[in-house]
């Protein structure tokens, strides 16, 4: 397994990701009992040579795959092969460390052009006409 390379400038070393092969879950028949095709990949995001502004916002992302600790968990079961379910699992982390780096621009306010605002004032005034005529009538006795 080689480091797995995320952008030009930032690559993860192959030592600070754990793989673990396990049993696949669900249905499968004999097979399923004997071999260790699925694989969980541990991360461990706040001892890693990941720079600290990405350590952070990993850590703030609301993410289920990142426990309270600071660990990512993937687990990858896809495949009933275990070399593509650890593809799939190191596509994964580099996935979720690539969507990271991704930065938004600012948004630009702005405002309301007037047709727009005239339009708005035009439904409202309908509205409250609809809601007039919906009173009861003032009869005379």
């Amino acid at each position: 397994m080689a480091d797995i390379f995320i952008s030009p400038n930032l690559s993860i070393p192959e030592v600070e990701i754990d793989l673990v092969a396990v049993r696949s879950q669900g249905a499968g028949g004999q097979n399923v009992n004997k071999v260790a095709s699925a694989i969980h990949l541990r991360f461990d995001i706040r001892n890693s040579s990941l720079p600290d502004e990405i350590k952070q916002k990993l850590l703030s992302r609301a993410d289920q795959r990142i426990s309270s600790d600071g660990v990512v968990v993937i687990k990858s079961q896809q495949s009933r092969s275990q070399l593509r379910n650890r593809h799939h699992a190191l596509a994964a982390l580099q996935q979720l460390i690539e969507s990271v780096l991704v930065t938004r621009p600012p948004r630009k306010k702005t405002r309301p052009g007037a047709t727009a605002i005239a339009k708005r004032i035009d439904r409202k005034k309908l509205r409250g006409q609809v809601k007039n005529l919906r009173k009861k009538v003032d009869r005379p006795l």
